[in-house]
């Protein structure tokens, strides 16, 4: 099934009397289940797509539908419902209140969902047990390690259940060790059936992923296929 279908997306940016094409004719898939990265240098408008992947901006013109619904054409209203009901996000800086606990940073996204008190908590604490932060629930952001931080931000994204998890540079700010833990944890939820996306120019943190879409000037490159995750898949249905 697809979860993201993007056709012929533009995105042109007026800077002065000049047009800026950050995006040129982008043309993707991803099915539910997938864990895909999107790679690129500065300026190649990894950071563009990301914006309108997580509806975040809208395109100049193109068709982007996301879990069958035409995103492309909404209003601020319509993609802020969809944002919070579909896409969980991971930032590299954690955008964490630095006065809340943990567990009132993860309730946040479920406040506006009619949801009571009891129930936010309930789920805030089962996103947390799901990180392995079931000890650190009632920790504010400055009592916790960089890995602890990026944690409470995964139990965030994860809170809504939504149909997509998307991190952006998820390991910019941690050590390798404490980097590769979160990889590993990104790893498996998705092997619990979580769609992932990361953007990220590390091509370590890429090679946890099954599908690298490498994007330069505006239009996708190519695409990588990992060797490794592919064969797995295919002796796993024989």
């Amino acid at each position: 099934m697809r979860l993201i279908d993007t056709r012929d997306i533009w995105k042109t940016f007026e800077m002065g009397k000049q047009e800026v094409h950050a995006l040129r004719g982008i043309t993707i898939t991803i099915r539910k289940g997938e864990y895909v990265t999107i790679m690129g240098p500065s300026g190649s408008g990894k950071a563009t797509l990301l914006n309108l992947i997580g509806c975040l901006d809208t395109p100049t013109k193109g068709l982007y539908y996301l879990n069958k619904k035409r995103v492309s054409n909404m209003g601020e209203d319509e993609l802020a419902f969809i944002r919070n009901r579909e896409i969980g996000f991971v930032f590299q800086t954690f955008n964490l209140l630095p006065r809340a606990t943990a567990l009132h940073n993860v309730e946040l996204p479920l406040i506006y969902s009619g949801k009571s008190k009891e129930e936010r908590e309930e789920m805030a604490r089962a996103a947390l047990e799901k990180v392995d932060l079931a000890d650190r629930m009632s920790h504010k952001p400055s009592e916790l390690s960089g890995g602890q931080r990026q944690r409470v931000a995964l139990a965030r994204a994860l809170v809504n259940n939504p149909s997509l998890i998307l991190a952006d540079e998820p390991t910019g700010n941690l050590d390798t060790k404490t980097g590769n833990e979160i990889m590993e944890l990104l790893t498996q939820l998705h092997e619990k059936g979580n769609t992932i996306i990361v953007v990220s120019h590390d091509r370590d943190v890429a090679n946890f992923s099954e599908r690298i879409l490498v994007i330069r000037d505006g239009v996708i490159e190519k695409e990588e296929i990992l060797k490794e995750r592919k064969q797995e898949a295919s002796e796993a249905r024989q």
